[in-house]
């Protein structure tokens, strides 16, 4: 068990315990004292520190976290055409070793969930269990047309599928993907979605992030948008997570939202490869779609600080709508929590009791918080994620005072995998 004493939640001072994965208890402070007669318990005195839920990272390619600075000044379909080269290199000890790096970032800046698509997934499960931080991923599939390697990808798929449930441990989260519909057939998309909804799992993808994926399926599919095209594939429905979902249209989005797509904005990602910045935020909350953020990889976002990510997003929508009150600091933080938890179906990214105890512990005892500004603001305008001094996953703490076991090593062994390959 774990009691975290004195820690403000929501403005109020609190007394925390934890048994297991879940939060137990929260009380007001200094109700504590029963509680530690329970048994073994590991206190923290959490004085002039702020409880907030563990960030939900809805859309990454965490084996991506050793390319930075591999593609810059590129546009997309370019820059895309030079990280296949480059990952058509990579092995599972790459992918291993890479996905160790980015749950160490992501650790470092409050991320306590992430949800990934990327090649060698076994290899990234195993580096996300060790490094105790919650995960969706599974089999990825793209065939970019080719008959033979979509059977291929089919028959890996069902393999795999068949493997999961030997190697897949609590805290695991499996599902299956497809790249986008730009790279995968039209046989392959409809075999994989009817796959993912009789076994009842998640189907991740790109859909909609520039421009010429949309004209480009226009001119492909008699003048449907990649929405309307997947609509008629009958891929829409509510175990979809669409990362990017920028180039829509109001009926793009009346789709989306009639059949429960969960939406994943990237803001640094579609900046930094000037794929647009005009994401219909206001629009889809207003149409009732489940609005999530993620960072995207490394490769283009160049880091996977979701705190960061929530800033820049906020600040381009005041900027491009000419509108001060254009995404608020609650719904800000929803996106960045409580709406990936929704899209996964756990029970997180909220500070209740039952829920899953992801916990991030911030320290306030530093400038950016000393105006008189609100908690929120402070922390997501004014502050960097390196105030974040503690972060606690499915109950247990994963990194303490700033510590995360065994973070030489991975630096290490991350710098022998780059000589090695790149």
């Amino acid at each position: 068990m774990i009691l975290l004493r004195n820690i403000e939640i929501d403005g109020s001072a609190c007394d925390v315990l934890i048994e297991k994965d879940l939060i137990s208890k929260i009380a007001p402070a200094g109700s504590s004292r029963a509680w530690e007669l329970a048994g073994d318990i590991e206190m923290m005195d959490c004085s002039g520190k702020v409880a907030v839920p563990g960030f939900i990272n809805m859309h990454t390619h965490a084996g991506m976290s050793l390319m930075r600075g591999i593609g810059e000044d590129m546009l997309f379909h370019d820059w895309l055409k030079k990280i296949w080269a480059v990952e058509d290199k990579f092995d599972s000890d790459f992918v291993y070793w890479s996905t160790k790096v980015a749950c160490l970032e992501m650790l470092r800046t409050g991320t306590t969930t992430f949800n990934d698509q990327y090649w060698f997934f076994p290899a990234a499960h195993q580096a996300a269990v060790e490094m105790g931080v919650r995960h969706s991923l599974g089999y990825d599939m793209i065939d970019k047309g080719d008959p033979e390697e979509a059977e291929r990808e089919k028959d890996q798929c069902l393999r795999w599928y068949e493997r999961a449930h030997d190697i897949w441990e609590k805290g695991s989260i499996y599902q299956v993907a497809f790249h986008a519909v730009y790279s995968v057939s039209e046989g392959l998309i409809r075999w994989i979605s009817e796959f993912a909804r009789e076994k009842d799992l998640n189907l991740h993808i790109h859909l909609c992030e520039t421009r010429e994926e949309v004209e480009d399926c226009k001119a492909a599919h008699g003048g449907l948008t990649p929405v309307e095209y997947l609509e008629e594939l009958g891929v829409l429905g509510p175990n979809l997570l669409a990362a990017h979902t920028l180039w829509v249209s109001e009926h793009d989005i009346e789709l989306l939202a009639k059949r429960g797509v969960h939406c994943i904005h990237n803001i640094n990602s579609n900046a930094k490869l000037s794929s647009g910045y005009k994401f219909l935020y206001n629009e889809m909350r207003d149409a009732g779609i489940n609005i999530c953020i993620g960072t995207d990889g490394c490769a283009s976002s160049n880091n996977l600080d979701l705190l960061e990510a929530m800033k820049t997003a906020a600040l381009f929508q005041k900027a491009w709508r000419g509108d001060p009150k254009a995404l608020p600091l609650d719904e800000l933080l929803a996106m960045g929590t409580v709406n990936g938890a929704k899209a996964l179906n756990i029970n997180a990214g909220k500070l209740v009791e039952g829920a899953l105890a992801d916990i991030s512990i911030v320290d306030t005892d530093n400038t950016f918080f000393l105006s008189p500004g609100s908690f929120l603001a402070n922390f997501i305008y004014s502050a960097h994620s390196d105030c974040i001094d503690s972060v606690i996953c499915g109950g247990r703490f994963v990194m303490r005072h700033r510590e995360v076991e065994g973070e030489r090593e991975i630096i290490e062994h991350a710098r022998k995998e780059i000589k090695r390959m790149l």
